[in-house]
């Protein structure tokens, strides 16, 4: 079989996936790197690396893709780790700052601004530290594990809810994706090692737990992430990926 370099997401939403390509019953002899997943886009984009779970924002900049897997992130609902954080109402807003290690939930709470909201709000791309300049009528969107625990801040909407409120359906964050055709031999094994994880989520959280006061890895993982690549994400990213244009 053939070698593949990967990048993966190094957020906790992806402690299955990492537990079951850490505990395969199989020989596995490639390349796996830990990245935002900005870089994870980017390394697949100059195709550094030629499988990413990547921001599924990204699809339409690539010449040709591949979506290789039944597994994703994603979430029926509530997500509880990309959410606009906000000292006031939506109502109120004037100014965004869009999370630097993003690319999905940028482009997503501009297409709900867009089609869903419709309120005159400036979107700003943010640099490191912008947490901090959350303010007044200046919101932010902040993705990731940096959002377990925040909860100084009294306006929080969580923009996988938002979504499902407007189009009745689930979100695609990220998925598996290639440049090129992999082989259909890896492809199956990955999908095994991708299942084993998503199987044991219990025992992922007692190898790698979480301790920031107040979260529940367990309830984050088994009931937030939705990680199975099913028939109406597939109409949900085929929507997001309309509304983009």
């Amino acid at each position: 079989m053939k070698s593949y370099k990967l990048s993966i997401v190094n957020y906790y939403n992806t402690t299955p996936f990492l537990y079951g390509l850490h505990h395969r019953p199989v020989k596995w002899p490639h390349v796996m790197e830990l990245d935002i997943p900005s870089t994870c886009a980017k390394k697949l984009k100059q195709k550094q690396v030629d499988i990413g779970l990547v921001p599924v924002a990204i699809l339409p900049q690539l010449n040709s893709y591949h979506i290789i897997t039944d597994y994703c992130i994603g979430a029926v609902g509530k997500v509880d780790s990309v959410k606009l954080f906000s000292q006031k109402p939506l109502d109120e807003l004037t100014h965004v700052l869009l999370d630097y290690q993003s690319k999905t939930s940028v482009t997503l709470v501009q297409v709900l601004n867009k089609h869903f909201w419709k309120k005159d709000i400036q979107f700003i791309n943010a640099t490191e530290g912008f947490e901090t300049q959350i303010n007044d009528t200046t919101g932010a969107v902040i993705i990731g594990d940096r959002t377990f625990g925040l909860t100084e801040h009294p306006y929080q909407y969580d923009l996988a809810e938002e979504w499902q409120t407007y189009t009745g359906l689930p979100f695609v964050f990220a998925c598996w994706v290639s440049n090129e055709p992999v082989d259909p031999d890896f492809i199956s094994v990955f999908n095994q090692s991708l299942a084993y994880g998503v199987n044991h989520i219990a025992e992922a959280v007692a190898e790698k737990p979480n301790h920031t006061k107040g979260f529940d890895a367990y309830d984050y993982l088994k009931n937030k992430i939705s990680y199975h690549l099913d028939s109406d994400k597939r109409k949900a990213l085929a929507k997001f990926l309309e509304l983009m244009k």
